[in-house]
């Protein structure tokens, strides 16, 4: 009888043992696992932003409208334990670029723009305000330029369809700049 239960306990701490010594290689794997999947095809979330407009200020007067919308990859874990959204933050890290580099050239002389200096300029900035590498990269989805000029043209076409209801404004699809109903109003105010 004694023989049993020594062989009892000695099943029991061998399969404790086990058990632990299994779920401590699996931690320590999981982890190393964590790190290694932050990739394109896992392990990162992709957030994308709102539509960004940022008004072009020359010569003390708004001369048009930069208007862009992002997408940013980051750990999810890391974005999830921010307390200030990385939106918001990613905003105002583009606002801040382009009124303090003048990458753009806005003045329509056919100068290329260097789209790759402005995302990695952005990641960077914001890396370096969080003080970690977190964004792992911004894409850029969407950006236009509307001058003041075509903002009005586009408003003064939209009223005249509106209030003759013709054939013209009734099947018409708004082209792609009037879809920004934002900048309008701004201007025409």
């Amino acid at each position: 009888m004694i023989k049993f239960i020594v062989a009892a306990i000695w099943i029991c701490g061998v399969t404790i043992g086990s058990m632990i010594y299994a779920f401590s290689g699996a931690q320590k794997d999981g982890a190393a696992g964590e790190e290694a999947a932050a990739t394109y095809f896992g392990g990162l979330d992709y957030v994308k932003t709102d539509v960004l407009s940022v008004p072009i200020v020359r010569d003390a007067a708004v001369q048009g409208y930069f208007i862009a919308r992002f997408v940013y990859t980051a750990e999810q874990k890391r974005l999830a334990a921010m307390t200030v959204p990385a939106e918001s933050m990613l905003i105002d890290e583009a606002f801040t670029y382009l009124y303090s580099n003048p990458i753009f050239n806005f003045s329509g002389d056919g100068s290329p723009v260097n789209i790759e200096a402005f995302r990695v300029g952005l990641r960077d900035a914001m890396n370096k305000r969080l003080g970690e590498d977190l964004i792992k990269e911004v894409l850029i989805e969407q950006v236009d330029y509307l001058s003041k000029q075509e903002i009005r043209d586009n408003a003064m076409r939209r009223r005249s369809g509106q209030r003759t209801g013709g054939p013209d404004s009734a099947g018409a699809k708004p082209l792609a700049s009037e879809a920004i109903t934002g900048a309008e109003k701004a201007v025409a105010h």
